[in-house]
């Protein structure tokens, strides 16, 4: 749903968990594909895998 963050976990070593604001939601039924606005404020179209976990606003 737009507003909830989607959180995908960092899956090598020393890399970061990254974190960003679903601004649109382009699947059927509020699923995926999703347009995240990133922290580091960079947008990109999104298809979540089973290392990424959309936490409610």
């Amino acid at each position: 749903m737009v507003g909830d963050r989607l959180l995908v976990h960092a899956n090598t070593v020393g890399e970061r968990d990254r974190g960003g604001v679903i601004t649109e939601v382009q699947g059927l039924d509020g699923g995926p594909p999703y347009v995240v606005r990133f922290d580091d404020g960079h947008t990109g179209l999104v298809f979540p895998g089973p290392d990424a976990v959309v936490l409610p606003k």
